[in-house]
């Protein structure tokens, strides 16, 4: 019996949340508040993922020995039986107290369960005391309601408020929850009339909470079923769709061209919005009172687009009395403020989107030209530079091996376990009511271990069917279209409301997800409807049932496993997307017309979008190499000016090489046969020379005139005077006259 095990999870899943949302998030540039809610929201709802596989151990073990131990009392302990024989006799260990008791058979009141047939029951390895866990879920559970019902929903109607203070931006959000949160209060006060039009039931402080929990875990477990039927078809679906390169960048191509309209929709409104604001900033003067709030909507606004209000923000004239009629109220700033918040936000996310497409593709592209290649060597676009031992690790022909060859067949044979765990999800969520015989087929492996006293197989099933749980439903969530506005990018690309709506979702859908889980596998009677079954986990006696109200508990056991089969079903089809598709919406369907006018002109999107990379990176490329190889026109300079102070003798050479150098980039006058130089001007060419190159003391950029003249002066003392630096004497002949 020891903490060890549990201190070492609460560790690791709160890294595990900080690393997540360090990897998603900005921490820099978003809110304290925002960056603290969030950590809570996802580490609380993680702590549930892995820790109830420990509470589930431990249920397993209390079983046990409720099935050899009887009931102990104080004076069973001190008087022993009195028609004890010495060989009906067992032993059972009790961790808890440490005691070990002779019980006769006979004469005990023992409940023996038929899951248990050895007399000795083994310790769980990451056993702890009874008190713990209860404590545990009652802070962890309470929080994360308070989270999702109140504090996050609060934060983000708070966070996309267009109010300019903190009193407007907090009377805004309480107006908007209390309008979204008017139904649920709804549907809580027709379940307390209910209750309390019910003789048997009293209304008191425990029941209404009760009821609470109920409407919760009632809410959370009907759109857990919708989403759930969806993902245990489409996750399998995706990994096998990936699998099979082809197919993968066809639809790739069809996502670019689909996203570019959402793009081009979100650029124009963002355009016009643009133009809104630049109108305003014009008509609020410097000196104006709202000019402080136009400034805090400038302030929104990306710094790539910042230049083209510049107009309106430098108000250093007062301008004609006229127009004072056209000045915007604060009521017209706080909606264009919103508006500007929410056409930046969708912005970044089409953006980020369209990066990671693109990228998706130029990858698949290079997949599929490397396939040709008889050396076995990975060709990229774009290469990704490694650093480090992953520089040794991943050379092309390791690369080329496992993208064109391995990576593939890892993902089919990923498909195929996928495919079998939802088809024993679908299974158990089926038939995890009946109870004789058991037909949940988790019930039947989680019993199997119990009997082998297998606790670590108990919790690592539970874990990983939990996290599959988790991924399926989340991955519904974020590829419904309703909720597009939301979106988890990597690389710190993730918005401030994306994070507290992720923060939410987790909080409001783990603990009813869970609840499934444990009816799944037997461990909640209020779901099995095993009344003879006395211990339940503790997350259970904490979190409650939905079987305080009779008609829920009823009906929702019929209709629950029927919608999981049946959404199952619908997705495995494509119903959905056929039925869209008929009226007018974009779907990837293989054999559609307009699904294959999409792919092509997704095709040549991704063309133009390579080239465009591709000339951006020999452009920073070309400048790269010539810093490399000449520096910066400062570094040159200074040198120069070093070697001019050190050795004076050194100058005429330098002169020299330079009037060499003009000779030869020199244009010939056909009337004049002398040489007539164009100095050209401080211009960085576009494509350079490799004559030029070779000779590093050449500097057209800053031997100019002046500086031409002063090296003269130095050299020759003062034969050329006045005048432009020629003096008395006549300037050399023909040396500019065709500047």
């Amino acid at each position: 019996m020891s903490v060890a095990p549990l201190a070492v999870e609460v560790i690791c899943v709160f890294c595990l949340a900080a690393y997540l949302l360090h990897k998603y998030g900005n921490i820099r540039r978003q809110h304290v508040l925002v960056t603290l809610a969030s950590l809570v929201a996802w580490y609380f709802s993680m702590i549930i993922i892995f820790i109830l596989p420990l509470d589930v151990s431990t249920t397993f073990y209390k079983i046990c020995l409720g099935s050899i131990q009887p009931p102990v009392t104080p004076a069973a302990i001190l008087s022993p039986p009195t028609n004890a024989t010495p060989h009906a006799n067992h032993t059972y260990t009790d961790a808890p107290s440490s005691i070990n008791t002779t019980v006769n058979d006979d004469q005990s009141l023992v409940r023996r369960d038929a899951l248990f047939d050895t007399p000795t029951c083994q310790v769980p390895w990451s056993y702890v005391q009874e008190h713990v866990l209860p404590n545990m879920w009652h802070v962890v559970y309470w929080t994360s309601q308070i989270l999702t019902w109140l504090i996050l929903p609060f934060m983000q109607s708070y966070a996309t408020s267009g109010d300019f203070t903190i009193q407007g931006k907090i009377k805004t959000a309480l107006i908007e929850n209390a309008i979204y949160y008017g139904s649920y209060l709804l549907i809580f006060g027709a379940l307390l009339i209910y209750v309390a039009a019910r003789p048997d039931l009293q209304i008191d402080g425990p029941r209404l909470k009760m009821i609470g929990i109920t409407a919760s875990n009632t809410w959370g477990l009907f759109l857990l079923v919708l989403l759930l039927g969806y993902g245990l078809v489409e996750v399998p679906r995706k990994c096998w769709t990936s699998s099979n390169r082809e197919q993968l960048l066809a639809y790739t191509r069809f996502q670019v061209a689909k996203l570019s309209t959402d793009k081009s929709d979100t650029e124009e409104t963002l355009e016009d919005i643009l133009e809104e604001v630049s109108k305003a900033s014009e008509a609020i003067r410097y000196n104006h009172p709202h000019r402080k709030y136009m400034d805090t909507i400038l302030r929104k606004v990306p710094e790539d687009m910042q230049g083209r209000l510049n107009r309106g923000m430098d108000d250093y004239e007062d301008y004609p009395d006229g127009r004072s009629a056209s000045i915007p109220s604060e009521k017209d700033l706080v909606a264009l403020h919103r508006k500007t918040i929410r056409a930046v936000t969708s912005q970044h996310r089409t953006q980020i989107q369209w990066d990671i497409l693109m990228e998706r593709a130029f990858g698949l592209e290079d997949i599929a030209e490397s396939e040709k290649c008889a050396d076995r060597r990975f060709r990229s676009t774009f290469p990704q530079h490694y650093t480090g031992i992953l520089k040794h690790i991943c050379t092309p022909t390791v690369e080329w091996y496992w993208k064109c060859l391995v990576r593939p067949w890892v993902l089919k044979v990923l498909t195929v376990i996928l495919a079998i765990f939802s088809f024993v999800v679908i299974w158990s969520e089926v038939t995890f009511f009946n109870k004789k015989p058991v037909l949940s087929l988790f019930a039947i492996f989680i019993n199997v271990a119990a009997q082998n006293y297998d606790y670590f197989y108990i919790e690592l099933a539970s874990c990983l069917t939990i996290t599959y749980l988790c991924v399926c439903v989340y991955f519904t969530v974020f590829r419904i279209r309703i909720f597009n506005y939301y979106y988890i990018a990597p690389y710190h690309q993730t918005d401030s409301n994306s994070l507290l709506f992720s923060g939410m979702l987790l909080c409001r859908l783990t603990p009813p997800l869970c609840l499934n889980f444990l009816g799944m596998i037997h461990l909640d009677k209020h779901v099995t409807g095993n009344e003879d079954q006395e211990i339940e986990t503790a997350y259970t006696s904490i979190m409650g049932h939905m079987d305080v109200i009779s008609f829920l508990s009823d009906g929702f056991y019929i209709y629950y496993p029927i919608l999981v089969i049946v959404v199952a079903l619908g997705t495995f089809f494509s119903v959905g997307n056929r039925c869209l598709g008929l009226l007018g919406f974009q779907q990837f369907i293989g054999d559609d017309d307009m699904t294959s006018d999409l792919i092509e002109e997704g095709k040549e999107m991704i063309k133009r979008e390579k080239r465009k990379r591709q000339r951006v990176e020999d452009g920073e490329a070309r400048r790269k190499s010539w810093r490399d190889r000449y520096g910066t026109t400062k570094d040159r300079v200074g040198s120069l000016q070093n070697r001019d102070a050190s050795d004076s003798d050194s100058e005429s050479s330098l002169l020299h090489r330079i009037a060499s150098q003009l000779a030869k980039y020199s244009r010939v006058n056909d009337k004049d046969d002398s040489a007539q130089v164009e100095l050209l001007k401080d211009s960085e060419p576009l494509d350079y020379d490799d004559s030029l190159a070779e000779n590093e003391e050449f500097d057209r950029a800053k031997y100019t005139r002046s500086q031409a003249g002063r090296s003269s002066r130095q050299t020759t003392g003062s034969r050329w005077t006045g005048g432009r630096g020629y003096g008395s004497q006549a300037p050399p002949k023909g040396l500019f006259d065709d500047v």
